[in-house]
């Protein structure tokens, strides 16, 4: 998932990173609203986690300003504000989620993954294309249930790749939704992960196809659906031949 942080606690927000992007995540982080403003309006996000406390305002007005403005990427509001008007409020600016500081770090991936759900249409908690699965929960990638081994990067993407199923996606889509913002190599890179992708894919015969789209970018496409074979008619018998008339008998 593509994420943006707005945390003031330099070490909080730190440790958040790691955590975040050790679990394949691409993390882009604010210390204020005005960064994280900025950031809102110039990226897409999978989810937002917004502190409360910030040094210019607070995160349920910012959560409000969001609403407003018609952007619904899904918020998860993290604060120490444990009171019940306070997590009212939260939900009632538009937050999707709140969790109160201090927590555990595995609930936090799971509640993000909940959120990364919710959308126009309900979304599955295991992606799956052909034999192909991945399960964000328990990071796993199955074909046919043979397992296949995936770096935190090969695994972000093939996520990314899975939720836009026979879409072809260009190279700087893929950096802005795979790679957090600090990124400032090449988009070669992108090329370069989906070769290692593809190699590991096509480990099994089964695997949907990683295609290149010469010139505009990659899909992965949902296998066609495999036709009962037609079953041959019945041979017909051949019909006997017709019986001797009776005239010019003996």
């Amino acid at each position: 998932m593509k994420l943006l942080l707005l945390e003031d606690d330099v070490r909080l927000s730190g440790l958040l990173q790691r955590g975040l992007r050790g679990d394949g995540h691409a993390v882009d982080a604010a210390a204020t609203i005005e960064d994280a403003r900025w950031h809102a309006t110039e990226g897409a996000y999978d989810a937002l986690i917004l502190d409360v406390m910030l040094p210019d305002g607070d995160g349920f007005a910012f959560c409000a300003e969001l609403r407003a403005g018609g952007n619904w990427t899904p918020v998860l509001m993290l604060t120490a504000r444990n009171a019940v008007e306070d997590r009212v409020r939260g939900l009632d600016v538009g937050a999707d989620d709140y969790l109160v500081k201090p927590f555990a770090f595995v609930e936090l991936l799971a509640r993000l993954r909940a959120l990364a759900r919710r959308g126009p249409s309900e979304r599955p908690t295991v992606l799956t294309v052909g034999a192909l699965e991945l399960d964000p929960a328990a990071h796993r990638v199955t074909v046919a249930g043979s397992g296949v081994p995936l770096s935190s990067r090969q695994f972000a993407l093939l996520e990314f790749l899975m939720h836009h199923a026979d879409e072809v996606v260009s190279r700087t889509t893929i950096i802005e939704r795979v790679w957090d913002w600090a990124y400032e190599g090449t988009s070669n890179i992108v090329d370069v992960y989906i070769r290692a992708l593809r190699v590991r894919l096509q480990e099994h015969p089964q695997s949907p196809p990683l295609d290149t789209v010469r010139g505009v970018g990659y899909v992965l496409r949902t296998p066609p659906a495999k036709q009962p074979p037609l079953s041959k008619p019945p041979r017909s018998t051949p019909a006997p031949p017709p019986a001797p008339s009776g005239h010019g008998a003996a």
